[in-house]
């Protein structure tokens, strides 16, 4: 395993999923420790103050934000140019997408997936505001079969999670929504590999327990 790398994950989680997509893509080999939310262990708070997934401890570094550990990912190893390395026009637009899905988005999805804690709105005030991005990402997708061109990028990848969470907080909406072009990329990405590699499904660790690894080529 390079740098003898530890990836704290959790199966569900978005920012997780994003970068076990990432590592499993870049073939980067990893000893795999699937959490528990409730029940972290004590390794995972000791390492990161933050103590949420995803948690990537290294030899000499811990990354504990998702779009840190695709880098590191995508780093080591990228043949289909998810990256778009040398042409700094498309690397602007996906910096754009994540960080408008993150700060944005991801705003309005907790509210909209958890509206009894945000009393202050119904779910359909929250799903509207969501719509905002869905709208932005349609409009995209009607323009090319990705979210930057017609090959998947990084902005692909590291938005899907999110995109899937929304999705499944009501599916039958979703299906009926005015945003066909999103789902055939929803759909797409769900069913073909890096995707259906990271789904699979792995018993909570415990200190003591043998090495998963996960991630190699």
């Amino acid at each position: 395993m390079p740098n003898n790398a530890v990836l704290y994950s959790f199966r569900r989680c978005p920012y997780a999923m994003r970068a076990r997509l990432a590592i499993t893509y870049s073939q980067q080999a990893v000893e795999l420790r699937e959490v528990v939310l409730k029940n972290k262990p004590q390794t995972l708070i000791d390492a990161s103050a933050k103590a949420t997934v995803p948690v990537l401890v290294l030899s000499d570094a811990i990354i504990d934000e998702s779009i840190d550990i695709m880098a590191w990912a995508l780093h080591r190893r990228d043949e289909d140019n998810w990256q778009r390395r040398e042409d700094t026009a498309k690397q602007a637009e996906i910096q754009q997408l994540i960080s408008d899905n993150d700060i944005i988005f991801k705003h309005w999805l907790d509210r909209y997936k958890y509206a009894d804690r945000y009393p202050e709105h119904d779910p359909l005030y929250y799903r509207q505001q969501a719509e905002q991005t869905l709208s932005g990402l349609e409009t995209r997708l009607e323009q090319h079969r990705y979210l930057i061109d017609d090959d998947i990028s990084w902005a692909d990848m590291a938005i899907m999670p999110f995109i899937r969470q929304f999705a499944h907080n009501d599916k039958r909406w979703f299906l009926q929504s005015p945003y066909p072009q999103l789902i055939r990329w929803l759909e797409q990405l769900m069913t073909q590999p890096p995707f259906i590699d990271i789904m699979q499904k792995y018993p909570p660790w415990q200190t003591g327990d043998s090495i998963t690894l996960f991630g190699q080529g």
